[in-house]
């Protein structure tokens, strides 16, 4: 079975963000509640996961690269003999 990509997890958490602060963000234009179904609300959605996925991926990659490299790096200096 194929294995998800481990960074999609924590996209899905910003891109939950996106989502309700483009229904909130729409609900405060028109002054009444807005369906995360709406077409206006999918379409600024879309605008912004294109225009900042990239960037948002960027981070959350280098962000999981640290977390890792902070629990493999007192293994990696005790092999090599170096002082932890």
């Amino acid at each position: 079975m194929a294995q998800l990509d481990p960074v999609i997890f924590r996209e899905l958490v910003a891109i939950q963000k996106i989502i309700d602060d483009e229904i909130w963000f729409e609900g405060e234009r028109r002054g009444c509640w807005v369906s995360p179904d709406d077409p206006v609300v999918l379409e600024k959605v879309y605008e912004v996961i294109l225009r900042l996925g990239l960037e948002l991926r960027a981070n959350l990659l280098a962000e999981m690269a640290m977390e890792t490299n902070v629990h493999l790096l007192p293994a990696a200096h005790a092999q090599s003999g170096e002082a932890a």
